[in-house]
């Protein structure tokens, strides 16, 4: 049963080009191993572009793998992906078709969904993995957040950047 103390949650920019993905799961793996040793089996991903999408799918690999984890999709809206591109719907749509868990924090976009979701996925966690190379913006104020309710926040970007 998911619970705040076995759940982690992600966040991060959606520009990640700085990185290649092979880096991003050298960064990434030894943590989620070290979470999963200390009782973590669920991880929780905001539908976002960029680092939160490859996050799910590092988490779905894993699934897939056998690996006992569950992956949380805990959504700002139901209509976020209105003005994506046919290619990122897709994306998000196998994710969703993935999860364990779908939770939308508001039926429709309207502003400041966005951070009610960033702040659902901190309260629902006891760890926070992000990757965060600014220090302005959602993922930023995000990170603030975590720190500010006591929770670990590991940066997978601050060991590999270019």
């Amino acid at each position: 049963m998911r619970e705040k103390r076995n759940t982690c949650c992600f966040t991060g920019h959606r520009d990640i080009s700085a990185m290649s993905y092979d880096q991003l799961v050298r960064n990434m793996e030894p943590m989620i191993r070290v979470l999963m040793e200390n009782g973590f089996r669920y991880f929780a991903y905001g539908g976002a572009l960029g680092f939160d999408t490859f996050a799910a799918t590092y988490i779905c690999s894993l699934k897939q793998q056998g690996y006992d984890v569950k992956l949380v999709l805990m959504l700002p809206c139901r209509d976020q992906t209105a003005k994506w591109s046919d290619y990122s719907r897709r994306v998000y749509d196998n994710i969703l078709s993935r999860a364990d868990e779908v939770i939308y924090v508001s039926d429709s976009y309207y502003p400041g969904c966005m951070q009610k979701r960033n702040r659902a996925l901190v309260d629902a966690s006891a760890a926070c993995i992000c990757y965060l190379t600014s220090e302005h913006g959602g993922t930023k104020q995000t990170v603030d957040y975590a720190f500010a309710c006591g929770i670990p926040v590991v940066n997978v970007a601050s060991d590999c950047r270019r």
